[in-house]
């Protein structure tokens, strides 16, 4: 009969297991959100299954009464595992407090389901102990005498840095002076002190504030690491300071080759720009090259060294620190944005820079005439070029504008260094020809700073209706150097004096009648008041 009810007894227990290993297997299922576990202000583990009808809410509410309840009965509690089939118990003294399910672990933290039990056996451990010490006199009045330790040291070190910040605003204004002297350029001071100040005291009140941010970082960790309630607050805070420092340096240290490879390809570009410099002043010695010469040198020294160092920059890139990463990906769309934008004038202007850099147009010291300004070229740039006129104004005119129009060159058909002087007078049909062109010349020859050798030519450039176009062309000296303005100023006095003194009247540009009296100025009214002749006279 006994061995019938035992039989009866074993049976029934087996059931009972098999249901229990199955409802753990089987039953299990995701449920829709995770369930933090957390004791004494620590996280345990995140419930995420549905065992035994139990969603994961249930767990955990069921967990902390266990969990609590063994806390304070227990004065000595051992924290244990134990394997049922796929899961495990966490066991704390001899209650179960919660079981670890295949589909509560995450696979990214843990790789098997005893790892991730035996992680939360760990952390349970943890808070047996921290509640035993939150329950301890002594051990808490020795984290706040240590705290209190910590917050006195913390105000020391305030109030160092307060001194020292004190005394070095007292000092800086020396230092900076004494320093500031000695960066000199023959007599020339570079940097001003007085300007230098607020900037130095700026960076010294930023530097300030992030050591006081640190220390009280610091501080507020290691006094709330003292206590067991607040400690995984403590740890959080410097286990992030830590991450911080760590992914800082990490990120250093994996940075120093591709910087190691970037400074490499700088050195190497820089000796190719040096080198190219070398063989282009060679190639631009007298004989070697047409297109290549002393005008040309600089500019093309200039485009060389750009491409090398576009080419450099291009193959060192990828090894830039932080190139791959999306703030470099946005900088790098925004230039080329904006470089899309301005594109077209700005590469206009340069290739129209180049075109009158190698077809040599323009040449600084020649005398020109763009459009409807003339002057002297001082300076062709890649962009603009610059001629001064001969009023003294200096203009500047887009390279675009200079090679979509007629361009006049009055000082590279001459002989020398010097230019063209022309200018046009009409003149009646009943002057003979040949007298309005000697006077012309006598003019010509009377002006201080125009050539006799070549001699000053007059061309008839025209027949008009009333009177021929008579153009005088000559030559100004180049060792008198002197405005074309002022040249043609005196020109133009020259040849009313001449044709005045021969009693021929001017009648430019036209007229529709012959006046009763000729219009000329006889010689004894040439300096009437406020008119004064000539000392030498």
């Amino acid at each position: 009969m006994r061995s019938r009810l035992l039989a009866v007894l074993m049976v029934m227990f087996a059931a009972l297991w098999s249901g229990f290993i199955w409802a753990v297997d089987e039953v299990s299922k995701p449920a829709d959100e995770a369930v933090e576990l957390k004791v004494a202000n620590r996280s345990i583990m995140l419930f995420r299954a549905t065992i035994l009808g139990e969603a994961p809410a249930s767990r955990v509410k069921r967990a902390k009464t266990v969990i609590s309840e063994a806390l304070d009965e227990g004065e000595d509690l051992n924290v244990t595992i134990d394997p049922i089939q796929n899961s495990y118990l966490v066991l704390i003294g001899a209650k179960r407090a919660f079981i670890v399910a295949p589909k509560d672990i995450d696979t990214l933290a843990y790789s098997s389901v005893q790892q991730a039990a035996e992680g939360a056996a760990e952390k349970l451990r943890q808070v047996v102990s921290e509640t035993q010490e939150a329950r301890s006199l002594h051990l808490i009045l020795r984290s706040a005498a240590l705290a209190a330790a910590a917050t006195l040291i913390y105000v020391v070190l305030l109030w160092c840095l307060a001194y020292l910040r004190r005394k070095m605003l007292a000092k800086l204004p020396e230092l900076m002076d004494r320093h500031t002297q000695a960066l000199r350029v023959g007599r020339v001071q570079l940097i001003d002190s007085n300007f230098l100040y607020p900037l130095v005291s700026r960076l010294l009140l930023v530097l300030r504030w992030l050591v006081i941010l640190l220390l009280t970082y610091e501080w507020l960790g290691f006094v709330l690491s003292r206590f067991p309630y607040t400690r995984p607050w403590g740890e959080s805070l410097n286990n992030y300071l830590f991450e911080v420092a760590g992914y800082l340096l990490q990120g250093i240290v994996g940075a120093i080759p591709g910087l190691g490879v970037a400074l490499a390809i700088f050195f190497i570009a820089r000796g190719a720009t040096a080198f190219m410099r070398r063989v282009l002043r060679r190639m631009a010695t007298p004989g070697t090259f047409n297109w290549l010469n002393h005008e040309t040198l600089q500019p093309t020294q200039r485009l060389t060294s750009l491409a090398i160092w576009l080419f450099a920059l291009a193959m060192a890139y990828p090894y830039l620190p932080g190139a791959g990463t999306d703030a470099f990906k946005g900088l790098s769309v925004l230039i080329g944005l904006m470089i899309s934008l301005g594109a077209s004038s700005v590469v206009g202007q340069a290739a129209a820079g180049l075109i009158l850099t190698y077809t040599r147009t323009l040449r600084p010291g020649e005398f020109v005439k763009i459009g409807e300004y003339e002057g002297t070229v001082t300076e062709l740039g890649m962009f603009t070029t610059r001629i001064r006129t001969g009023l003294g104004e200096v203009l500047t005119l887009p390279n675009s504008m200079i090679t979509g129009t007629v361009t006049k060159n009055y000082s590279r058909t001459v002989q020398g260094a010097g230019y063209v002087v022309d200018t046009v007078v009409t003149i009646g049909y009943d002057t003979p020809w040949r007298q309005v062109e000697a006077m012309l010349l006598e003019a010509a020859k009377r002006t201080s700073g125009i050539l006799e050798d070549p001699p000053a030519q007059v061309f008839q450039t025209a027949l008009s209706d009333f009177y021929p176009e008579y153009r005088l062309v000559a030559q100004a000296i180049p060792s008198q150097p002197r405005p074309r303005a002022v040249l043609l100023s005196m020109l133009h006095a020259n040849i009313q004096d001449v044709f005045n003194e021969y009693g021929v009247q001017i009648m430019s540009p036209h007229y529709l009648g012959d006046p009763q009296q000729e219009k000329w100025v006889p010689k004894d009214k040439w300096f009437t008041a406020p008119a004064e002749p000539p000392k030498d006279q």
